[in-house]
């Protein structure tokens, strides 16, 4: 799928989209959301100072998604430490970690993907034309969280752990299941890459 963003005058970036893009990239941000899930106080009464204090999680999710968005931060899940001592001193620091942090990373990935999905909503190419997005710096940052995240999201279904990985599911034959998401995250990747250099100065 054709299309990059163009830096705008004055700051920002835009982008011609045709209904089936904006239908792909609006439906994939919602299951972003979905899958990230509420945050831990939507169905608490409005707390600031409770919703503040809230820990979150100290595991690791179980969802090899989620685990690509929210990963440990101490230590490498591709290479276990040699020493059990040193191994459960990451995974203990991981989780303590987790426990102050990851409740703010969801709701700033939720936020970008809410982002993403509002100025969709405002699209509507038409008549089989395109439709320009325009986006303010803000929402350009907006754009980039989101865009990276759909695409760990996808490498994660994919099973894409380098680069080795991808070259060889991009010589998918056309009637592999995967191929349409192997596209995705292609194109994914050309909107992000454009868009990061819109925000260059």
């Amino acid at each position: 799928m054709p299309g990059h963003f163009e830096p705008l005058p004055g700051g920002g970036a835009a982008v011609a989209l045709d209904d089936v893009e904006i239908s792909i990239i609006r439906s994939l941000a919602v299951q972003l959301l979905e899958l990230i899930g509420p945050g831990p106080a939507e169905d608490a009464p409005a707390d600031p100072l409770a919703e503040l204090f809230a820990e979150g999680p100290s595991e690791p999710p179980a969802d090899p998604v989620l685990r690509r968005l929210f990963p440990d931060a101490y230590g490498d899940p591709g290479q276990p430490a040699a020493d059990p001592e040193r191994a459960a001193e990451q995974r203990d620091h991981s989780a303590e970690f987790r426990r102050y942090t990851e409740n703010d990373l969801r709701a700033g990935k939720r936020e970008s993907a809410l982002a993403v999905i509002r100025s969709l909503d405002e699209l509507s190419a038409g008549g089989g034309g395109a439709a320009v997005l325009k986006l303010s710096p803000e929402q350009s940052r907006s754009w980039l969280g989101a865009l990276n995240d759909l695409r760990l999201a996808i490498a994660a279904r994919l099973e894409i752990t380098d680069e080795d990985d991808a070259d060889v599911l991009y010589g998918l034959p056309d009637e592999d299941p995967r191929k349409p998401m192997v596209m995705a995250y292609l194109w994914l990747g050309g909107l992000q890459e454009t868009l990061v250099s819109t925000l260059l100065p």
